[in-house]
């Protein structure tokens, strides 16, 4: 499945806050999946105490994060959500520094988002798209981009 169609019409957002606190920010990450139906707010609820837990696992390379949690804590529907962090955001962690594009993942299960992960995984490896992506200025701009994958 493409990274768009999991995506849908309404799950790219651009935000242009500053000085967000991890709350915060994984709120937006989350926003658009419950809005949506997509997960529960018991999902959001899991990626912030298993933050709180071990830190910013989520955190996968400089200015990349993908926030997820496990089925269970509350996936109706595999999706995926776009957030760009225009100001870049402060995850905690040590090693990335701070997160510009974040996909925040909802699997139903262990299996069947291995594809998207291949798709995303080409996706971070291609430098000049990911920071196409960062500068993008609208929602369609984003999607031509991640059409590609």
């Amino acid at each position: 499945m493409s990274i768009m169609k999991l995506i849908g019409d309404n799950g790219i957002v651009i935000s242009h806050e500053t000085n967000l606190s991890v709350d915060a920010a994984l709120d937006i990450t989350c926003s658009k999946l419950i809005e949506q139906g997509k997960v529960e707010p018991s999902y959001l609820a899991a990626i912030k105490a298993k933050h709180k837990e071990i830190g910013a696992y989520y955190v996968l390379a400089p200015k990349i994060a993908m926030p997820h949690a496990r089925p269970e804590d509350g996936v109706n529907e595999q999706a995926l959500q776009i957030t760009i962090f225009k100001n870049g955001v402060n995850l905690e962690s040590e090693d990335n520094g701070d997160v510009y594009f974040s996909v925040t993942l909802a699997a139903m299960d262990s299996d069947s988002h291995i594809q998207t992960i291949m798709a995303l995984a080409e996706l971070f490896q291609n430098d000049e798209d990911v920071d196409a992506i960062i500068a993008a200025d609208n929602e369609a701009a984003i999607a031509e981009i991640l059409n590609k994958y």
